[in-house]
């Protein structure tokens, strides 16, 4: 059956150069403390969490990289609706402020996996596939 009505348009969340600028900063630095400084300058910038929780990830750490990655992504939520997301639709990992948050819900699925939460994983990985199955892609492949 054909679904007759329209896809909802793409959500595109608003840049934060300041925040970009910072966690460039913070890549630079390479540490845990300056990651953390970015979250807590920013705390709605997804990106930061995002990149805490795959340093956490990295070292093992699977229950601080759950809870950044948790973070980030209703933080991110909250930046959707704010942006006119309905709870459906796009949102392009093309574009790149989309990007912090879809790292998060990747992130989380992972971690949710790791910690025996399959309903929420697989929750996470579909609802990343409905916002754009090029980051599932892109975010796997890392």
């Amino acid at each position: 059956m054909q679904n007759l009505l329209p896809e909802p348009p793409a959500t595109l969340l608003p840049a934060n150069e300041e925040a970009d600028a910072a966690l460039a900063a913070a890549a630079q630095q390479d540490t845990d403390e300056a990651y953390a400084d970015v979250a807590a300058r920013f705390p709605a910038y997804s990106a930061a969490w995002a990149a805490l929780a795959a340093r956490a990830f990295a070292a093992g750490q699977v229950i601080p990289a759950y809870a950044y990655a948790r973070t980030g992504y209703h933080r991110g939520l909250d930046q959707l609706r704010r942006s006119g997301w309905k709870g459906h639709g796009p949102v392009p990992w093309s574009h790149k402020p989309n990007r912090g948050f879809l790292r998060c819900l990747y992130l989380l699925s992972r971690a949710a996996g790791e910690i025996g939460e399959a309903d929420e994983a697989a929750r996470c990985a579909q609802f990343l596939r409905d916002c754009d199955p090029a980051a599932g892609d892109a975010l796997a492949s890392h």
